[in-house]
């Protein structure tokens, strides 16, 4: 049977042995030489199966467990697989778990298997991205520049996973493809928090932006001449003020760029988070990501950014504060109503 281990990316301690079938918590304390305050005590529960080639992650703690950029949830419960990253707290003390197998309990011809099975791996994945492509129905580029209806490519889905992996379905699925090219695909949000709400996100996987790196910048430009393409091209472009950014903390993996108008006119939008999340300096400007790339080869989230969502709920036309949702959005008739009006919001 193979044998399980969690590692620590920093190399903090000594790798953690992970029975097979057996509950470990872990957290602040010697084991992980973790003194944060607010990393509790027990702020995970971890549980190997080593057969199948994971580990469940419960979270135990008040503050977040992550699992890469997904934020596991106090008393959730999400796989960990090899390759990905587990974010002890608020996204520090990174781990990876490891499988290896039992020298002393297998045949040599066994023990060449692991490798067979990588090199078969490493050979899918030299292919050219045109052989992962299947065909279907949704907007593509003219060579004016156009965005028009036609026949596009998609790449093969991913089997679904946990919630935090929504955005791998649904960028593989055609009927929520509203364009397409070689490098990006464009959706509508299934949770819009505003008339118009686009995600435009890579075919290429990247987590988050702590995967992004100096040599992203071009796919980075791409993205954003991608959302002002919609923006040109949507409806009430010279009425509505449009913003393009990313998540400072996004609560799904795969990196994506919203696109979103300003009015923020949507009954998906219910609390301070939703908010916050994009009128507060937790949204991210695009040009801002790349700006950073280009100089620093490297995406920084400052320290405390996660405590912009608790901020109180004020009006990012006027700044005036408001007590409730419901207050919030009333007061935003007003605005636009001026838009309306002709006036931009």
């Amino acid at each position: 049977m193979p044998l399980c281990r969690l590692v620590s990316e920093e190399g903090r301690h000594k790798p953690i042995p992970l029975p097979h079938q057996q509950t470990l918590t872990l957290g602040r304390g010697p084991e992980t030489k973790i003194k944060d305050q607010k990393c509790s005590r027990n702020q995970v529960e971890l549980k190997a199966d080593c057969n199948r080639g994971f580990i469940s992650v419960k979270q135990l703690g008040s503050n977040p467990t992550n699992v890469d950029s997904a934020v596991v949830g106090k008393g959730n419960q999400v796989p960990l697989k090899p390759g990905q990253k587990l974010y002890m707290v608020n996204q520090l003390y990174p781990y990876f778990v490891e499988f290896t197998e039992d020298i002393s309990l297998i045949s040599s011809e066994e023990r060449n298997k692991p490798m067979k099975r990588q090199h078969q791996k490493d050979s899918q994945e030299q292919e050219s991205p045109a052989s992962k492509l299947s065909t279907s129905c949704c907007t593509q580029q003219t060579s004016n520049g156009a965005l028009v209806l036609g026949k596009a490519t998609a790449h093969k889905a991913e089997p679904a996973g946990h919630w935090s992996q929504g955005l791998k379905v649904s960028m593989q699925d055609p009927k929520m493809q509203v364009y397409s090219d070689e490098k990006v695909v464009v959706i509508k949000d299934k949770y819009p928090k505003a008339q118009y709400h686009w995600l435009v996100l890579p075919w290429v996987s990247i987590s988050s932006l702590k995967a992004l790196r100096s040599e992203h910048c071009e796919l980075l430009k791409h993205m954003q001449k991608v959302g002002d393409r919609m923006i040109q091209q949507c409806p009430d472009a010279q009425k509505l003020h449009f913003r393009l950014g990313y998540h400072a903390i996004p609560s799904m993996s795969h990196i994506h760029l919203h696109v979103i108008s300003q009015d923020f006119d949507s009954p998906a939008l219910k609390n301070k988070k939703h908010w916050n999340s994009f009128t507060t300096d937790y949204f991210i400007d695009s040009q801002d990501v790349i700006a950073m790339l280009e100089q620093d080869g490297r995406v920084s989230v400052k320290e405390g950014t996660a405590e912009l969502l608790k901020q109180p709920l004020r009006c990012h036309i006027c700044c005036k504060e408001q007590a409730t949702i419901p207050k919030l959005k009333e007061h935003l008739k007003s605005h636009l109503s001026s838009c309306l009006k002709g006036e931009t919001v």
